[in-house]
């Protein structure tokens, strides 16, 4: 994720793969980037779209803590969104957070 976050244009997974094993002693292989790519947009933390004959993929929330958020939501619904109500009345920049990924809607 580090790495869709660290750039404002889809990325391919040969693309992330280079940028990963950039920094890496053993490099990773294509498969386990495109796998991994694969499931970060099964799970919505990732938009691919179709470029050509591979996807492209960006990140679908701004940030870690946003992704983490989502998930909650998604996993346990209304219960989840009560309490980070209740947490938000004590703190303006989460308040302001719940209510952008409020309306990105589920699945944005």
């Amino acid at each position: 994720m580090d790495v869709l976050w660290g750039t404002p244009a889809p990325l391919t997974v040969r693309e992330v793969l280079g940028r990963l094993n950039h920094a890496r002693e053993t490099p990773l292989a294509y498969t386990t980037v495109m796998t991994v790519m694969n499931r970060l947009s099964d799970k919505s933390a990732a938009v691919r779209v179709k470029a050509g004959r591979c996807y492209s993929y960006s990140a679908a929330v701004s940030d870690e803590a946003a992704m983490a958020v989502r998930e909650v939501i998604r996993d346990f619904g209304v219960d989840a969104v009560a309490h980070f109500v209740t947490e938000a009345q004590n703190s303006p920049d989460l308040l302001d957070r719940l209510r952008r990924l409020m309306a990105e809607g589920p699945g944005s």
